[in-house]
């Protein structure tokens, strides 16, 4: 590390990323499945936006909250990523206060949107399976609208201590990040002060929004469940059983990469630094590739419309 890192200051104006640290040597490697994940991330959340938006048929709630968590894949892999591969491929370590602040409010923020897009979800197939009547009524266009507005404002507003309580503390010990981005985490810990606060709210607001989130899909599922097993035929019950499935998946690609980063990051004093970055780059690129290919596979209306733009082409 050059000395120029080391010497005090109160007010960085710019922070350094190392990337994955201990592994400089290898990056470029390292680089090659992480840049094949974010194009087919890219690509298969693009398909997903474009084939809803092309099949008016899609133009339901369920499709439309899968529409918005496209989006919040693209945005939340799009603020990470590209850092992570132009510090592997043109050693751009350099970032601002400004902008690491900015980026950590953005990734903190739709971190959050993600899982309160799958509460949405888990609430549509609620009441799509147990109120299939009043499926249409309940979740109108407007419906669906407010709930997409009451899940930005909550992941907004939860987000804004992060940056607030970074700025105020002082770093007067080195501007160098261990990490490919500006982790809450990872920066706070650079400061020469007692960083218990910004550590305790950021447990707090995981622990919050999977905790409260996973209760409401636990209990959208218990009356689900219950429900399947009023029908009379084991048929019924694997097709309205097999309409969760990809919901499900996405549920746990989200949730067990998040919790499993967050705490081994805070708590993980005796694991490699480089196995825990490497752990979060995982948490910011497994869910955005997984998701179109989980309701690509597995939602027929999606499937099938993709083959027919394929077979239309071939012909």
């Amino acid at each position: 590390m050059s000395e120029s890192n080391k010497t005090n200051f109160s007010n960085p104006s710019t922070f350094i990323l190392l990337g994955i640290p201990g592994l400089e040597a290898a990056h470029i490697w390292i680089s090659i499945p992480f840049c094949a994940m974010y194009a087919i991330a890219v690509l298969g959340n693009f398909t997903i936006l474009f084939i809803v938006k092309r099949e008016p048929s899609l133009h339901v709630p369920m499709f439309y909250f899968l529409c918005m968590l496209a989006v919040i894949d693209l945005v939340m892999s799009a603020f990470t990523l590209p850092r992570m591969l132009s510090i592997f491929w043109f050693n751009s370590r350099e970032i601002s206060f400004s902008a690491c602040l900015t980026q950590m409010y953005f990734v903190q923020c739709f971190s959050g949107m993600g899982s309160g897009i799958l509460v949405a979800m888990a609430f549509d197939r609620y009441v799509a399976i147990c109120h299939p009547l009043r499926h249409s009524t309940t979740l109108t266009n407007s419906v669906v609208a407010k709930i997409g507005l009451a899940v930005v404002l909550r992941s907004g507003i939860l987000a804004l201590p992060y940056p607030f309580l970074a700025r105020q503390l002082p770093y007067c010990r080195t501007n160098v990040i261990p990490h490919f981005y500006c982790q809450h985490i990872a920066v706070v810990k650079l400061a020469c002060a007692d960083i218990r606060i910004s550590s305790y709210y950021g447990l707090f607001d995981l622990l919050f929004v999977i905790g409260m989130d996973g209760c409401f899909i636990a209990l959208s599922y218990i009356q689900i469940l219950q429900a399947i097993f009023r029908f009379p035929t084991k048929d019924a019950w694997l097709k309205i059983f097999g309409t969760c499935i990809s919901h499900l998946c996405a549920i746990s690609a989200l949730y067990i990469t998040n919790v499993f980063s967050s705490l081994m990051f805070r708590y993980g004093h005796n694991i490699p630094l480089h196995f825990l970055v490497l752990i979060s780059g995982v948490y910011h690129i497994v869910p955005p590739v997984l998701h179109p290919i989980i309701y690509g596979l597995r939602t027929e209306q999606i499937w099938g419309r993709l083959l027919q733009l394929f077979t239309h082409k071939e012909t």
